[in-house]
């Protein structure tokens, strides 16, 4: 069974920031079926929630509850899908205090497929300037492909090509955790050749 953490930051009710984080999430389990995995469970995580549980963590040195169990969650995810709202061009304060509390060392390696929202295309680079640098830290493997959506993106003009940024950073994550069933095989260039007294012998 694949497990997949997804974490949303939006900071309310219903939020771009969810709904961008549903469409991941979505598309990620879509693509990991169709590649043969058996089963994925998606645990969801909505950082507001434990926003009260969040400062009492960082001020006591140790979080407990509901939010020590969703940390715990992340640490044992195979993948995670992380979407934070934008805040002065960059991730919001209670995206990067929940990350805070994640122990160090426990995401090595971890696939991430980031996404972030804002109300405008001016702050896409949020995901390359602030997001990747992050996750980089932590030694989590970000996917290529980031996905930014703009207001405009839910429904408007914008909404076809963010389906297709969806579609191409899911299929980077199946491509990570199915591996080579959903590889292309790779070619042994020596594999067939021909042997050196042979080479010999035909110039002779």
């Amino acid at each position: 069974m694949t497990k997949l953490v997804v974490i949303s930051a939006g900071l309310r009710s219903p939020s771009s920031t969810r709904l961008l984080a549903d469409q991941l999430a979505q598309a990620a389990r879509t693509q990991l079926l169709g590649a043969d995995v058996s089963e994925v469970e998606v645990h969801h995580i909505e950082v507001r929630e434990h926003a009260h549980a969040i400062a009492d963590a960082l001020l006591a040195g140790f979080p407990t509850g509901a939010l020590a169990d969703d940390l715990r969650a992340v640490t044992e995810a195979d993948a995670l899908v992380v979407v934070t709202p934008t805040f002065q061009a960059s991730f919001s304060g209670l995206f990067k205090s929940f990350l805070d509390l994640v122990e160090e060392g426990t995401l090595r390696g971890t696939p991430v497929l980031l996404g972030a929202t804002g109300g405008s295309e001016r702050h896409s680079l949020v995901i390359d300037h602030a997001l990747r640098p992050l996750f980089a830290y932590m030694g989590a493997f970000a996917l290529p492909t980031g996905v930014y959506a703009a207001t405009s993106d839910f429904g408007g003009e914008g909404a076809a090509a963010l389906e297709r940024r969806i579609e191409r950073a899911a299929g980077e994550l199946r491509t990570v955790l199915a591996g080579d069933s959903i590889r292309k095989p790779k070619v042994d260039e020596f594999a067939d050749f021909t042997p050196f007294d042979q080479l010999l012998g035909s110039i002779g």
